[in-house]
C-alpha cells in the first residue's frame, strides 16, 4: 500500500505518518517547511520518520502546479491524505494571500493530480472553523456553514465545495474531516495549549481571550489519527443522492464529511486548571476581549463518524495534557542541552 501524506512535517501529518509506517505502509511525505512556526520543530518531527525504510520525504510547494503534476507522474498512490494547509485564524488577518496560495491553489493542484491517477480515496483536512457564526450546538455536518468569520475558515469551506465538485464530475472518492482543536505531543507552538504550558512553566502571564468565557472541544492527536486511518480504509461507495434524505438534490459525488472531535467541550478556565496541575505551576492571567475571527464555543457531533467507522475519540483532557506536558518538558530540556556553550 502506498500513501501520500501532504504536510508530513506538520503536527497531524507527522503522527499519521508514524502510525502508518509502524503498520508497514509505504509512505511518501511532502511538505514545504514554511516558517509560520518554528521550522526546527518540523525538522525534528521529520528526523523521527527518516529512520523508517518505508518512508520517503520530498520538499514540495503544492501551489507549484508543475511540481504537483510531476509528483503524480513519478509515483503511484493508493491513498492520498491531504493535511498541508496554511493554518491559523488570526494570522489570516495579517497575510491573506498565503491562505489562497496554499489552501485554495494548492488544493486544486492536488485534486487535479488525484483525478488523473487511480487513487482509491482522497481524505482531506477541513476544520471546525467552518461552522463560523453558528450558534446551534453540537455542530453537525448537516448544519449550514455559509457564514465563516475568518479567511482561514472560508478557505476550508471552499475546499469542501471544490472537493465535492471534483467527486461529482470525476467519480473521485473523497472524504473531508472537520478537526476540532487537535492537541498533543509534537504539537503546534501557535496553539493556545502550547503557549499556556510554555508561559505557565516560565512563570509568565497567559493571554485569556473573551475573559475566559470560552469552551473548546479538545481532541487528542492519537484519537485524530485513529479516526483518519479508519476513514481512509472506507472510501465512499454510494453517491450522495442515494444516502441523502433530500430528493431534490442530485449529487453523484462519492463524497462524505465527518467531524472529528471529542464531543465533550471543556471550559477554558477548567482547561487552564488542568494545565496548572500538569505543569505544577500557577497561571497568571491576562484577561482580554474576544479576538476577531474567534468563536466562543466549539462542540462536535460525532454520531456520523461513529456510524461510519465505529469510533469516537476517548482520551480525557487530563490524560492528554499530561502526555503533552511530559513531551514538552523532555523536548525542550533536550533542545537546551544541545545549545552551544558561549565563550
Amino acid at each position: 500500500m502506498n500513501v501520500l501524506i501532504t504536510g508530513a512535517a506538520g503536527f497531524i501529518g507527522y503522527h499519521l505518518a508514524k502510525r502508518l509506517l509502524d503498520d508497514g505502509v509505504q509512505v511518501l511525505g511532502v511538505d514545504n517547511l514554511n516558517d509560520y512556526y518554528d521550522v526546527n520543530l518540523k525538522k525534528a518531527r521529520l528526523a523521527q520518520l527518516h529512520p523508517y525504510t518505508n518512508f520517503t520525504f520530498q520538499f514540495l510547494e503544492l501551489s507549484d502546479r508543475d511540481s504537483v503534476i510531476q509528483l503524480f507522474q513519478c509515483h503511484s498512490f493508493d491513498y492520498v491524505i491531504h493535511l498541508a494547509a496554511q493554518a491559523g485564524v488570526r494570522y489570516s488577518l495579517e497575510n491573506p494571500w498565503i491562505y489562497i496560495d496554499s489552501n485554495i491553489t494548492g488544493f486544486v493542484n492536488l485534486l487535479e493530480g488525484c483525478r488523473q491517477s487511480s487513487i482509491q480515496h482522497l481524505v482531506f483536512a477541513s476544520s471546525s472553523s467552518v461552522y463560523g457564526a453558528n450558534t446551534k450546538t453540537p455542530f453537525a455536518t448537516s448544519d449550514s456553514v455559509d457564514y465563516p468569520i475568518s479567511l482561514y475558515a472560508a478557505t476550508k469551506k471552499s475546499n469542501e465545495l471544490i472537493a465535492h465538485t471534483y467527486s461529482h464530475l470525476y467519480g473521485l472518492p473523497v472524504t473531508g474531516l472537520r478537526f476540532f482543536t487537535v492537541y498533543g505531543p509534537w504539537g503546534r507552538p501557535d496553539m493556545a495549549y502550547f503557549k499556556f504550558v510554555k508561559a505557565i512553566s516560565e512563570g509568565q502571564p497567559i493571554q485569556v481571550y473573551n475573559y475566559g468565557q470560552m469552551q473548546r472541544d479538545f481532541t487528542y492527536i492519537d484519537d485524530v489519527v485513529e479516526g483518519i486511518v479508519r476513514v481512509m480504509h472506507q472510501p465512499p461507495q454510494q453517491p450522495l443522492s442515494q444516502i441523502m434524505s433530500n430528493p431534490t438534490i442530485n449529487s453523484q459525488a462519492r463524497y462524505r464529511l465527518y467531524n472529528i472531535g471529542n464531543h465533550n467541550p471543556v471550559q477554558l478556565m477548567e482547561f487552564i486548571r488542568v494545565i496548572e496541575q500538569a505543569v505544577g505551576n500557577r497561571a497568571f492571567l491576562s484577561l482580554l476581549p474576544m479576538q476577531p475571527g474567534d468563536v466562543p464555543t466549539t462542540y462536535a457531533d460525532v454520531e456520523d463518524l461513529m456510524d461510519a467507522v465505529g469510533f469516537k475519540p476517548i482520551t480525557t483532557i487530563e490524560s492528554g495534557i499530561h502526555q503533552f506536558v511530559e513531551w514538552y518538558q523532555d523536548y525542550y530540556q533536550t533542545q537546551s542541552s544541545r545549545l552551544p556553550i558561549c565563550c
